[in-house]
C-alpha cells in the first residue's frame, strides 16, 4: 500500500511540476555525477543567487520525488499524506493563479537505479548540465550492470540540453571531459591543469586570525584574470572544484568573477560534507557523515594525511553501502589508505572489518586499530582516547548514522541540530 501511495504522489506532483516548468519557464541547472553533486548545487546556487531569483534543490533532493518537489517549492512530506495533500495543492495553486516564481532553479540528478535519469528528461530540458565526477567505483553500483551503464545514465541529462545551452565538465575527469565532446553546444571546463576554462591554482588550507583551520583557499584563474577564493567551515577539495564548477555556471550568465568570489566567502557548505566542527578537549572534528563511497573515502583520508596538527589524527570509518560485488575490495583499499593518513583507526559495521584488515596489513599498529558494531559505541570510545589538539575524521553510508559518534565528541552538543545530517524528526525516531 506504501508503494502504491508512493507511486500516486509521484506522478501526481511530476505532472504538476511538468505544468508548472511551462507556466512559468524558469532557466534551469542541472548537476549530475557520481561525486559532489550536492556540495556543487549548493555552491551554484551561493553565486547564481547573487544576480537572480533562484531555488535550489532541498539537501540532496534528486529523484523523481525530489526534482518535482523542488519545482513545486515543498518540503518532503515523508509519511505524512495530509503534507502530500498539501504539496498538492500548493502545485494546484501555482498552477491556476499567477504567482511569483524563481527565474533559476538549480537541480541534482541522480540515478539510483537504470532508466531514473532517462525518465527525467523526458520532461526537464535544462539551460546548463554541470557534470562533477566520476569513480572507478561510483555510488549506488549496485543496481546497475556496470560504471559504463552508469556513465551512460548521466549522459541522458547532458543531452537533454536545449539547444543553445552550455555544458560545464570537470577537466580533471576523462568520463566528463567524453561526455562534452559527445555534444555540440558551448562547453566550459573547470579544473586544475592548464587545458581548462577556469583553473584553480594555489590551493592550500585556510586558517582564521586566531590560527585555527577555517577551511580552503586557492586562486581561479580565468583568462587574463585572477581572483582569491576562501571557502570557509569545510575541508577538502571537492569545495575547490565545487566553487570552480559555480564559476563556471556565473561565467556562462556574465556574472562578475569578483562578485563571484565576494558571494563564495560567505558560502555556507553543507551539513557533514568535510564540515569543520569544534569538538572537546580542544579538538577538531572533520563531520564527513552525510554518505561515504570509494573516491568520497580516499578525498578525506587524503585530506587527513595532509593536515598539520599537534595532536593525533582519528579515523572513524563506517560500512559503505550500495557498492555490490566491489564492496570487499573497495573496503580493503581504503584500510591501505587509511594506514598511511591516521594513527588511530576506529571502524563501524560488519563491512567496515574489511577496513580494519586493510589498515593491519599497511602498516598501522593492531594496538591502534579498534573495530565496533555501532556508531554511538565508536564515539564513546573516542571520548576516552582523544586529547588536545587531536584531528578527528568521521565518515560512512548514511545507514550507519554516523552523525550519532560527532554528537558524542562535539564541544557544543546542544547545537547538534543546527550542525549535524539527519537531524529531522523523521530521523531522529530511527
Amino acid at each position: 500500500m506504501k508503494s502504491i501511495f508512493k507511486k500516486v504522489i509521484s506522478s501526481i506532483i511530476q505532472f504538476e511540476a511538468k505544468l508548472i516548468l511551462k507556466k512559468y519557464k524558469p532557466k534551469i541547472v542541472a548537476v549530475t555525477g557520481s561525486v559532489g553533486k550536492t556540495s556543487t548545487k549548493d555552491t551554484i546556487f551561493s553565486v547564481m543567487s547573487t544576480s537572480f531569483n533562484t531555488r535550489k534543490s532541498e539537501k540532496s533532493f534528486n529523484s523523481d520525488i525530489g526534482i518535482p518537489l523542488t519545482i513545486l517549492g515543498c518540503h518532503n512530506a515523508w509519511s505524512d499524506p495530509f503534507l502530500w495533500f498539501k504539496n498538492i495543492f500548493i502545485g494546484v495553486d501555482l498552477i491556476l493563479f499567477k504567482n511569483e516564481y524563481p527565474d533559476w532553479l538549480i537541480l541534482e540528478v541522480g540515478a539510483d537505479r537504470p532508466g531514473d535519469i532517462k525518465q527525467v528528461t523526458r520532461w526537464l530540458k535544462p539551460d546548463v548540465v554541470v557534470v562533477t565526477a566520476f569513480a572507478k567505483v561510483p555510488v549506488h553500483i549496485e543496481f546497475f550492470n556496470s560504471r559504463e551503464e552508469i556513465i551512460r545514465e548521466k549522459r541522458y541529462l547532458v543531452e537533454a540540453l536545449k539547444h543553445d545551452g552550455t555544458v560545464i565538465v570537470n577537466g580533471d575527469d576523462i568520463d566528463a571531459m567524453n561526455m562534452r565532446d559527445m555534444v555540440k553546444n558551448n562547453s566550459i571546463v573547470y579544473g586544475t591543469d592548464g587545458l581548462s576554462d577556469i583553473i584553480a591554482s594555489n590551493s592550500s588550507i585556510h586558517y582564521s586570525e586566531k590560527g585555527q583551520i577555517d577551511g580552503v583557499s586557492f586562486k581561479a584563474d580565468y583568462k587574463e584574470n585572477s581572483v582569491p577564493i576562501i571557502i570557509k567551515g569545510s575541508l577538502g577539495d571537492q569545495n575547490i572544484y565545487s566553487a570552480l564548477a559555480a564559476i563556471a555556471v556565473g561565467l556562462s550568465q556574465k556574472i562578475n568573477l569578483v562578485k563571484m568570489g565576494e558571494a563564495l566567502l560567505n558560502h555556507e557548505t553543507p551539513k557533514g560534507r568535510m564540515k569543520i566542527i569544534s569538538g572537546i578537549k580542544n579538538s577538531i572534528i572533520m563531520d564527513d557523515t552525510y554518505n561515504s563511497s570509494p573516491i568520497a573515502l580516499a578525498s578525506a583520508l587524503n585530506t587527513l594525511k595532509n593536515i598539520k596538527t599537534k595532536g593525533k589524527k582519528i579515523a572513524v570509518l563506517g560500512d559503505m553501502m550500495e557498492l555490490g560485488k566491489h564492496s570487499s575490495e573497495e573496503h580493503y583499499t581504503a584500510g591501505k589508505m587509511s594506514s598511511e593518513s591516521c594513527d588511530v583507526l576506529i571502524t563501524v559495521g560488519l563491512r567496515s572489518r574489511k577496513i580494519a584488515e586493510g589498515a593491519l596489513d599497511g602498516g598501522l599498529s593492531e594496538k591502534n586499530i579498534f573495530q565496533y558494531d555501532d556508531s554511538v559505541s565508536a564515539g564513546k570510545f573516542v571520548q576516552e582516547i582523544i586529547s588536545d589538539g587531536d584531528i578527528v575524521l568521521m565518515k560512512a553510508s548514511q545507514s550507519l548514522r554516523m552523525e550519532k559518534a560527532v554528537e558524542e565528541i562535539m564541544a557544543e552538543p546542544e547545537k547538534a541540530r543546527g550542525l549535524l545530517v539527519r537531524q529531522e524528526k523523521e530521523w531522529l525516531v530511527k
